[in-house]
């Protein structure tokens, strides 16, 4: 079976969106690990020796229940330049361990810094982070992303973004693209729209 990751973002000894990462493992032991008991993920994170200053990357590895745990200081990545690239992958409602389809497309990005997946002619999402572009008043974000992320899902909920299919031939309707996942926030990575490359 699957093993799964959450990535969760530790800043001055605060776990972010915690209640989130735990809906979405929830969610992917119930559907994959039905007989298994659900990992709580604030009870075992308590029990590490978690950093209490600085910003931090928490990789949760599991399956059936927790395989691996580790705290990285956290690097923003540098992206200027996007790539748009075919991809067939699966949109998921969890976060799976294996990248290995991810990194594929990531490796077509040529000289750009990363690739924003386009599949049947729909934007999705880049091989880190979801995205959302603005159109001048609103920002929309994928209807259906490849990974339906913490960060995305808070966004939605409290009405900051929009979801709606976003065709690759629609970009010149936009302005900006904002780049955002569990590490990084809402317009930390933010992008004019002529940095997309077809």
């Amino acid at each position: 079976m699957c093993r799964f990751v959450e990535s969760v973002q530790l800043k001055d000894g605060v776990f972010k969106r915690l209640d989130l990462h735990q809906e979405r493992l929830s969610k992917a032991m119930k559907d994959c690990y039905p007989k298994a008991k659900v990992i709580d993920l604030m009870s075992v994170l308590m029990r590490t020796s978690f950093p209490a200053e600085g910003s931090y990357k928490c990789r949760v590895v599991y399956d059936s229940e927790i395989r691996e745990i580790e705290f990285k200081p956290y690097v923003k990545r540098e992206i200027h330049s996007l790539k748009l690239v075919e991809t067939q992958m699966e949109s998921v409602t969890y976060k799976k361990e294996d990248r290995s389809l991810l990194n594929a497309a990531f490796a077509l990005r040529g000289d750009c810094d990363d690739v924003i997946m386009v599949k049947d002619g729909l934007l999705t999402d880049t091989s880190f982070t979801n995205i959302a572009l603005f159109d001048g008043l609103h920002w929309i974000t994928p209807l259906v992303p490849l990974i339906y992320g913490v960060n995305r899902t808070q966004l939605v909920r409290e009405g900051l973004l929009t979801e709606k299919d976003i065709n690759s031939a629609d970009l010149v309707n936009f302005k900006r693209v904002s780049l955002f996942n569990a590490m990084n926030e809402f317009g930390s990575i933010e992008l004019d729209i002529l940095s997309i490359r077809h």
